[in-house]
């Protein structure tokens, strides 16, 4: 069976790592004493704060071995030795909005630590396809619900 390789950055890694340590210890404890207290109600069958307890127990338990399944394959991309003639996985771009003529700008990262509101795109996205390779001058044209959106890319930097 072939490794499924998870790609983050060093920070990615690092926020994993945390996120990992803060249920194992912190939030382990807390839901402990929820389930304490829960049960000290009686008549498990109809107590709501016990079996709610249980589902966040569930899927914390659950969210552990993700993390603990990720951080097992993760590849780290050496953000610092980036080659910047061609967008690349860790790479920052810089893209202008031909139709709206504004300026945005990306990270290019693994689909583990895409998030969108911190300018983190998965190269397995959309945009994040039709950049890796590109060089800066490039149109890159993007399908979206609403039609087609080009980006013309400005600047390719490393952090």
């Amino acid at each position: 069976m072939a490794k499924e390789e998870v790609i983050v950055t060093k920070e990615g890694l690092t926020k994993l790592e945390d996120e990992l340590r803060d249920l194992k210890t912190v939030k382990r404890k807390e839901l402990a004493e929820r389930l304490k207290l829960a049960i000290s109600y009686g008549d498990l069958k109809e107590n709501s704060e016990y079996h709610s307890a249980k589902d966040d127990q569930s899927f914390m338990e659950t969210r552990i071995k993700i993390l603990e399944k990720m951080i097992t394959k993760a590849t780290v991309i050496d953000t610092v030795s980036l080659d910047l003639s061609v967008v690349s996985v860790g790479s920052i771009v810089i893209l202008n909005d031909i139709e709206f003529s504004e300026q945005i700008n990306y990270q290019i990262v693994g689909p583990a630590e895409a998030d969108v509101l911190d300018n983190k795109i998965s190269y397995e996205s959309p945009l994040g396809k039709e950049l890796l390779g590109k060089k800066i001058g490039s149109v890159i044209n993007v399908a979206a619900p609403m039609g087609i959106i080009k980006y013309e890319l400005l600047e390719i930097k490393s952090l």
